[in-house]
């Protein structure tokens, strides 16, 4: 039997044929430019196997390839074998990028397709310059999906509610007029976005239209004479109207949005953020915008006093749930009893939901055993599930969305006694994780000039990891949010009093375990000297670390007092929260190094 895989992308070179396109490129995002996608358009998915949440798959007259970041290097190799698709290694130095390798393998006068409206604006302007420069022509418009993938899921018609002020901590009104500031400052009258969370933040509604990320697929128009948010009538609640209405924003279908902003006025000039937003909206507005930066990305990213408030206790109860899932795999296993990956996440999710204020999972979670902890990504399914036994690493990383917060956690544990390599390994990376919990730094300071922090003990070693040490966390949004990461190239975002940021060095052994140590850390104003202002990061996440896994004879004393000290905080902050046999298993877990 074929596999399925290959008839489809026959499919699109037939329709690629017809078009005279010689190569198609594919991102996987949707219409929002999101990482996180409804399955409407999981169409990488659906032409590759690979349901990894990052990904770029073209497809010409003769090859198909998939690039992916170092994430999904091992998971990407697993799911299109027998596809005949190349596995791209993304940000290797003998990987090509996609427009090298459209311009070394293409002919001058042949023609590339997208789908203008899943590429940003400058993603666009890059390829078609590089394209162009080759004798390439780039076709904005060509999408054939619909014709090829004929069951393919409608899009989300999940309802809207509102987010309370008490939990967002400002008014929709506040914010849109924050951001029309902004927006005059850029040189424009209105602001566009697409941008899922955006939208979300902006207005103070949520949905469930994107799993695990409690988004509305929706547009937004923002203007002094009315804000418009294109959205599907279903999704509408008599209450969200009202509300919407009282707030200055009137609705319009979601499939009216282009033709919409064609009809706008030549004099208005509308903001677009050259990263955020299709090079499709850029193309209709022609020279009716200006583009710039977010006016959106940094107030989200800033968490108001509010919002740090309601972080605060969303962490202690999923502290609380997580001590309870940690004490349940551990007796599961101390007592013999059949315990697999699937059953592990089904747990954590168990013990979550039962908190305050739970809504969903922030994403879905990771649990890998062994070698499966080595794949960075690693969803179990029913083919992969393994039985957790006695011997080897388990790597849980896992999350919630609460109304007041967003948590993501990841805690490495032995089953069983663990190895010298093991604890070797682990305290390398927990070495690397104080580093950065403990850094001082000076108003200005990128992400990317404390990466090395975290890597250094394992570089030492001639050890690494290709991932990012950090993300931006939203605030009852999504798990991943700009603009502020930690990491080795540059996003050029200070870190900023109020950023929510994780802190997750780790390294990973193919076939053997992986490693990885997250908490979530606040950004706070350390002191002011005649130097300036500087930072420093507060610990949020509360859950100890396993102890059994520590080597103290490679661990300096300051580093041995900062385990102490976060594994007596999280005592004293749970233990009132939980049951008399829970503090116990809590204070065992906690004790000190030595």
């Amino acid at each position: 039997m074929q596999n399925p895989v290959i008839e489809r992308i026959d499919a699109l070179r037939k329709e690629m044929n017809e078009a005279g396109v010689k190569a198609v490129v594919l991102p996987r995002t949707d219409a929002h430019l999101s990482e996180y996608i409804s399955a409407h358009w999981h169409i990488v998915r659906y032409l590759s196997g690979f349901t990894g949440s990052a990904g770029t798959m073209v497809v010409t007259d003769k090859e198909a390839l998939l690039w992916v970041d170092s994430r999904y290097f091992l998971q990407g190799a697993q799911q299109i074998e027998g596809s005949g698709i190349i596995l791209m290694k993304d940000g290797l130095p003998d990987t090509p990028s996609i427009a090298g390798y459209l311009c070394e393998n293409l002919s001058k006068g042949d023609k590339v397709g997208i789908n203008g409206m899943l590429m940003s604006i400058d993603e666009t302007a890059v390829l078609r310059s590089r394209l162009n420069a080759a004798g390439i022509e780039l076709d904005v418009d060509f999408d054939p999906i619909d014709r090829i993938w004929t069951d393919r899921p409608a899009l989300p018609s999940d309802k809207i509610f509102i987010h309370d002020e008490k939990y967002a901590g400002e008014s929709a009104v506040s914010k849109m007029a924050r951001i029309l500031d902004s927006a005059k400052a850029q040189g424009a009258q209105a602001y566009f976005t697409s941008a899922l969370d955006e939208i979300a933040w902006i207005l103070n509604i949520r949905s469930n239209d994107v799993p695990c990320n409690p988004v509305a697929t929706s547009f937004l128009y923002v203007a002094p004479s009315g804000s418009t948010l294109f959205v599907d009538e279903a999704k509408l609640t008599p209450e969200v109207k009202a509300y919407l209405a009282e707030a200055g924003v009137a609705t319009a279908p979601y499939a009216s949005v282009l033709t919409a902003l064609a009809a706008l006025p030549a004099g208005v000039k509308v903001l677009l953020s050259g990263s955020r937003a299709s090079g499709a909206i850029a193309h209709v507005l022609e020279d009716r915008y200006v583009k710039g930066d977010s006016p959106v990305a940094l107030p989200k990213a800033i968490k108001n006093d509010v919002q740090i408030a309601g972080i605060r206790q969303a962490h202690l109860r999923d502290g609380v749930a997580m001590v309870r899932s940690l004490m349940e795999i551990e007796r599961t296993v101390a007592a013999g009893e059949r315990l697999t990956e699937m059953d592990v996440a089904d747990i954590l999710l168990r013990h979550r939901s039962k908190g305050e204020l739970y809504f969903d999972l922030s994403f879905e979670s990771i649990c890998g055993f062994g070698a499966n902890g080595a794949i960075v990504h690693y969803t179990a399914d029913e083919t992969s599930n393994t039985v957790i036994t006695k011997g080897n690493l388990l790597l849980i990383d896992s999350g919630a969305n609460y109304l007041d917060g967003t948590t993501d956690i990841t805690r490495t544990i032995a089953i069983g006694e663990p190895s010298a390599d093991m604890r070797h390994d682990f305290t390398l990376v927990m070495k690397g994780h104080i580093a950065i919990a403990t850094s001082v730094y000076p108003e200005g300071t990128r992400g990317a000039q404390l990466d090395a922090l975290a890597r250094m003990p394992l570089w030492k070693e001639g050890k690494s990891y290709l991932h990012g040490t950090g993300h931006g966390v939203g605030h009852f949004l999504n798990v991943h949010e700009g603009p502020q990461s930690i990491r080795l190239n540059d996003t050029l975002a200070p870190l900023t009093p109020g950023m929510l940021t994780s802190n997750e060095p780790g390294v990973y052994l193919a076939d053997r375990y992986g490693i990885r140590c997250e908490n979530l850390v606040l950004t706070i104003p350390y002191e002011e000297t005649e130097f300036g202002k500087f930072y420093a990061f507060e610990t949020i996440t509360l859950c100890p670390f396993d102890r059994s896994l520590f080597d103290t004879s490679i661990m300096s004393a300051e580093e041995i007092r900062w385990v102490d000290d976060y594994h007596r905080t999280v005592y004293d902050r749970l233990a009132p929260l939980m049951e008399a046999d829970e503090r116990q298993w809590l204070a065992a877990a906690t004790a000190p190094l030595k």
